[in-house]
């Protein structure tokens, strides 16, 4: 098993730990992802001392504020380090003020083209605002990505979106990456969204230390349980979990470049 996005770097417990406790259940693989210019040096270093880890490193759309050409070559650089694997998390999220539509779209772009030079997989970002203009982060990301990721490896992380937005994603070739929040009782659209991506566009995922799975809910998340999460997706798509963890492992050493 794989778990295709976390973030070491930001969990409470040692890192070593959480590496040994993926192992012993199966997780043999973790990106771990950066989201700004502390944490992407972090999930590198991260990556070049456990077997097994890899990096993204970007910049969050929540960190977009100041974001400039300079950083961008920051990351750019960054990126030709062998354990660099993907670019991001990057994206829009408007249930947050704390940087400007103005300023994520910049970074947003910025990253797309740094993807596109580096032949490296994109990790996306959305998330939406609660009340009026619901959804629109997720139309104006979409809409993005189709005018300028053409040719770009598209991870839509942590896929919180609807059933539809899933199979327009789907159409457009881009990767689906279902999170801790598909086992919640209330997530059944999501678990619709599960069963609507092709098998070779289907990624699992923790967000460690978010998002923890509903068997642990309440806890901080650790990439170990990804486990579960991969087992309410294999439910609701009618197959095993062993079956689940083939499709996933082969579709994230397609994508990252590491073996499975």
């Amino acid at each position: 098993m794989i778990d295709s996005h976390a973030h070491l770097g930001l969990a409470r417990a040692d890192e070593a730990e959480l590496v040994a406790e993926a192992r012993r259940v199966g997780v043999t693989r973790i990106l771990t992802v950066g989201i700004d210019e502390e944490s992407n040096r972090e999930a590198v270093r991260a990556a070049h001392e456990f077997e097994g880890v890899f990096a993204a490193v970007g910049r969050h759309p929540n960190s977009a504020e100041g974001f400039d050409a300079e950083a961008a070559a920051a990351i750019e650089e960054l990126a030709t380090d062998d354990a660099v694997r993907a670019i991001g998390e990057t994206g829009l999220d408007y249930y947050r003020d704390s940087a400007s539509e103005e300023s994520q779209v910049l970074a947003f772009e910025a990253q797309i083209g740094i993807a596109r030079r580096t032949q490296l997989p994109l990790v996306i970002h959305v998330r939406d605002s609660s009340g009026p203009g619901a959804g629109r982060a997720v139309a104006d990301c979409f809409e993005l990505l189709t005018a300028e990721a053409d040719g770009v490896e598209v991870i839509l992380h942590c896929f919180s979106a609807t059933p539809e937005r899933a199979e327009e994603a789907a159409g457009r070739g881009w990767h689906v990456s279902f999170a801790g929040n598909v086992t919640y009782p209330k997530s059944e659209e999501l678990r619709v969204a599960a069963t609507l991506i092709p098998e070779r566009q289907l990624l699992v995922e923790t967000d460690s230390p978010y998002l923890a799975p509903q068997v642990v809910r309440g806890k901080p998340n650790r990439p170990a349980n990804v486990t579960h999460t991969a087992e309410v997706v294999a439910e609701a798509r009618g197959i095993g979990y062993e079956q689940l963890d083939a499709i996933v492992s082969e579709n994230a050493a397609r994508l990252f470049g590491w073996s499975g």
